[in-house]
């Protein structure tokens, strides 16, 4: 009996003093966290944390007037969320308390607006596969890049940046699998199903009085966007394809987008006036939907990805995807997928989504 009562009183005398030990270092701990230099340190980290935080919080609100400013941080602005671990990091390093707790207003800013990218919000079953793609202009092997896109099952298919010298490659090389197609200039449209109804879309690539005074031919061959119905099993969808203009940065004016933002508003226009109920936009926009200047298109159709899709479905360039400037957007028809093609020759990667009606 002494010997386990001797082994009971070591046990519980070990309990108390690990008791002991964890109560000491839970009140080392406070005593450390109520002092007053780990909330005085590092107020540098706690303002760049907080000025993160607004920066996202108020995008919005940054002014274009100066090198288009705005434009070009919301071009970028799930990249603002890397800055987050480099701050906690440097928090840790300085222990700052204070910057620590600065930090929970870019984390929760940022998980507002991106939070839902983070999962994959697909589903099977859909009616239809529609796929973009800006093949490039310097594209070495259009070939190749027909029978990827072949490749691909979409049923409705748009490319972009169509040159002379390489359509005919992709109208051979697409014959097959897509009996109907219409090509304007360098966008077109090819599909497993009828196509009626094609008209090109003024986006106004020509700038200033002269361009009025071009023929209708002429304007023609470097026409950038059309609209077109797709005939279904289910209804008549109404299907645009755009490219509009490039935008550059350039360290002496800024973010240009000039005839980006001129495209864009012409193309909302459009798209304001268009009677048909389901409407596919299917195209290089060089702007992503937080962009401000896609509004006119964002407003009155939705993301595919965002809705459908897993991830930020990033695009261009497609050695290394930034962002996503190649947009599937719809109105009137329910996203249940979207996704990101395999590379090509091109320097954009093609995009996808299924639809259901």
């Amino acid at each position: 009996m002494t010997q386990v009562d001797t082994a009971e009183t070591g046990q519980e005398g070990r309990r108390d003093t690990d008791s002991g030990a964890w109560s000491a270092s839970i009140r080392r701990a406070i005593r450390r966290g109520s002092r007053p230099e780990p909330w005085k340190r590092g107020p540098v980290l706690v303002a760049a944390a907080l000025l993160l935080g607004l920066l996202m919080l108020l995008h919005a609100e940054i002014p274009n007037r100066v090198g288009n400013l705005g434009s070009l941080v919301e071009t970028f602005l799930p990249w603002f969320g890397v800055f987050v671990p480099v701050l906690l990091a440097a928090a840790l390093w300085r222990r700052s308390a204070s910057a620590v707790v600065a930090l929970l207003l870019p984390v929760t800013v940022w998980l507002s607006l991106f939070g839902g990218m983070l999962s994959d919000k697909s589903h099977a079953g859909s009616d239809l596969t529609v796929a973009s793609h800006n093949v490039g202009a310097d594209n070495p092997d259009p070939a190749g890049t027909a029978r990827d896109l072949v490749a691909s099952g979409a049923d409705v298919l748009a490319l972009e940046e169509i040159t002379p010298q390489a359509r005919g490659v992709y109208e051979k090389g697409l014959a097959k699998a897509y009996p109907y197609h219409t090509v304007l200039g360098t966008v077109g449209l090819w599909s497993k199903l009828p196509i009626s109804d094609t008209r090109p879309i003024d986006i106004g690539m020509d700038a200033g009085p002269l361009g009025a005074t071009k023929p209708a031919a002429v304007k023609l061959t470097y026409n950038r966007a059309l609209r077109a119905t797709v005939a279904t099993h289910h209804s008549p969808l109404t299907v645009y394809v755009a490219h509009l203009g490039s935008a550059r940065v350039n360290p002496r004016a800024g973010f240009v987008t000039d005839s980006r933002d001129r495209n864009a508003q012409l193309l909302g226009k459009a798209l304001a006036s268009e009677k048909s109920k389901r409407v596919v936009l299917l195209g290089d926009l060089n702007g992503t939907t937080d962009d401000r200047a896609l509004a006119g298109l964002t407003s009155r159709l939705r993301s595919a990805q965002e809705v459908a899709g897993d991830g930020f479905g990033f695009s261009w360039p497609a050695t290394l995807p930034v962002a996503r400037i190649d947009q599937i957007l719809v109105r009137g028809v329910q996203p249940d997928s979207s996704w990101v093609l395999p590379g090509t020759g091109s320097d954009h990667l093609p995009v996808a989504a299924g639809i259901s009606w």
